[in-house]
This record gives structure tokens, C-alpha cells and sequence, in this order.
């Protein structure tokens, strides 16, 4: 399905991407909504007072499966794939890879299921566009958690001139970007225990990012743009929020975690032993026992 041609892999070990079209035959109809003008995957448990679930970079739905059914037993939960990543349909231009229109389609999500105010969880990445969405729109933000998060300004920093020529970004795309051994890299750095890194684990990953529209994904993701990076005052940030954050997190160690969020008046902190960047899927007990309580006691 996913398998380069001899001809690329011989010459350059480029990597083919699966058309969208399969992808949304293939799943479920449910699991799709309009939103924007493009189809973006979501996946929806439980009922009851909803909860939406906001993948960090490079992540997926994916990324909360372990958790998703306990959440439920007492919520409505939805996770859903933001632009670029999972089974959600990769948009060509890339305005819709910025913060603001990542934030907008988290909100667009909750408009078309008719959710007027929500809890957010957000992870990594997804946990600073969870920031910016819970500071521009407080009146729809119910509580916040935010897990081993960056800051809005994250998406922004992280572009590089390096990704400005489109053809460029794409042939790394298909050639660097999206292989395997990367891939697994990447999932080794976020969790602490690397024997959780299990090939199928990389394979689920990697299958969610080789969507038709991943070069322009790419592009739009990591390309130098006009978009300012997204100001932080968290301390404008009135919602309830729970930190939660893994301890042996080496991509952004607990310090720093206690600096970047330091701010937000209305937090409670919480340090999972034992877990890496990921803590909701290396540790998926320990998570649900900290996250639940907060989740039911909020306002």
C-alpha cells in the first residue's frame, strides 16, 4: 500500500502516499465530517458532557487510543486529526497550517457536532494550539489539560528556510521526512521506555502520515510564512487547567514544562513517574487516574 516503486527506492528511497479517497473508503462514514470545505477524521466515544482531544505534532487519533475508552465511561469524548496529520484530508494551501486555522478547526469540529462549550485536552503541539484556542475563545472552553505541552508560538518557531522551495519540501517529504527508521526516531525520543516503540506502533504511525497531500502538508507545516508567532499571556488564561506532564520527558523536561506554564494562575501540576513526552499512551493508567478526577470536578 505504501511501498515506493524499485525504480525510487533505488534511486532516491522515496516513499508513495495513499490516496485520500482510499483512506475515507476504507473507514467508517461516521468518523468524517465537513468541515471547512475538507473531510477531517474524528473519533467519537462515550456520551454525556463533551471532551475534545488535540494530537501533537506528527501524532494522530492514534496518539489517544490507549486512553479514549476510559475517558468515555463518563463523557463524550472526540479526538480528532488536525490539518496535515492522520486520516484527515491534507488541504492544499498553506494558511490552513497555521495556528490560528488549526485552532479554527478544532472549533469548527465542535460547531458541526454541536458542542457550544467543551473540555480540552491537548498534547504537545496540540497543547499550544489548545492555549491559543482557550485564550481567544474562553467563553467556549470549559477546563483545559494540557500534557508534556509546547506554547502557541511553537507551530511558528518551528519553520526553517530550509522548507521555503515547495518541490524541495516534497522530495524531503517523500525521501527523509516519512521513512521508517525516522518515524521510529521520533516515537524512541518520546517515550521513555523505547520496548513501548513496538513495530506495529511505528507502522500505525507512519501509515497516518503517508496520506495524499503529505508534501503539501509538509509544506505547509515547516515552510516560512507572514503569520506572526501566536503571543502567550497565559496569565489572561482564567480556565481551569491540569498540567500534566511525564518525567522523563526528554524532548521538553519537567523544568521547562514548570517555566513555559508558570503563568497560569488557575493550574494544578502534576508529574507522572516513569513516562516520557507522551505520557497518555506509555502510561495510560496513570493518566486516566489524575485526568478523570480533574475532569469530573471541574466547574
Amino acid at each position: 500500500m505504501d511501498r515506493a516503486t524499485p525504480l525510487a527506492s533505488g534511486l532516491v528511497g522515496c516513499v508513495s502516499f495513499v490516496p485520500f479517497a482510499e483512506v475515507r473508503s476504507r473507514l467508517p462514514a461516521d468518523e468524517f465530517l465537513a468541515v471547512g470545505g475538507h473531510e477531517i477524521h474524528v473519533v467519537s466515544r462515550g456520551g454525556g458532557d463533551p471532551l475534545l482531544l488535540v494530537h501533537g505534532f506528527g501524532g494522530s487519533t492514534l496518539s489517544w487510543e490507549p486512553v479514549i475508552e476510559g475517558l468515555a465511561a463518563r463523557r463524550r469524548v472526540v479526538a480528532l486529526d488536525l490539518h496535515g496529520f492522520g486520516w484527515s484530508e491534507r488541504p492544499t494551501a498553506p494558511e490552513a497550517y497555521t495556528v490560528a486555522a488549526q485552532a479554527e478547526l478544532v472549533l469548527g469540529v465542535a460547531e458541526r457536532l454541536g458542542f457550544s462549550r467543551f473540555d480540552l485536552a491537548g498534547h504537545s503541539y496540540g497543547g499550544g494550539i489548545s492555549l491559543y484556542l482557550a485564550a481567544r475563545h474562553p467563553e467556549r472552553v470549559r477546563s483545559l489539560v494540557l500534557v508534556d505541552s509546547t506554547l502557541p508560538a511553537y507551530g511558528q518557531l518551528r519553520r526553517r528556510a530550509l522548507y521555503g522551495n515547495r518541490k524541495l519540501t516534497g522530495w524531503l517529504a517523500r525521501s527523509w521526512g516519512l521513512r521508517r527508521g525516522r518515524v521510529r526516531r521520533g516515537l524512541r525520543d518520546a517515550f521513555h521506555d523505547d520496548s513501548k516503540v513496538t513495530p506495529e506502533l511505528v507502522s500505525g504511525y507512519l501509515e497516518r502520515l503517508r496520506v495524499e497531500g503529505a508534501e503539501d502538508a509538509f509544506f505547509g507545516l515547516l515552510a516560512p510564512n507572514e503569520e506572526p508567532p501566536a503571543p502567550a499571556d497565559l496569565a489572561a488564561i482564567a480556565t481551569p487547567t491540569l498540567v500534566v506532564w511525564g518525567a522523563e520527558d526528554e524532548l521538553i523536561d519537567v523544568a521547562e514544562g514548570r517555566r513555559s506554564t508558570a503563568a497560569l494562575e488557575a493550574s494544578s501540576w502534576i508529574v507522572l513517574p516513569g513516562c516520557g513526552h507522551s505520557p497518555m499512551e506509555e502510561c495510560p493508567r496513570e493518566f486516566l487516574a489524575v485526568v478523570d478526577p480533574f475532569l469530573d470536578a471541574r466547574p
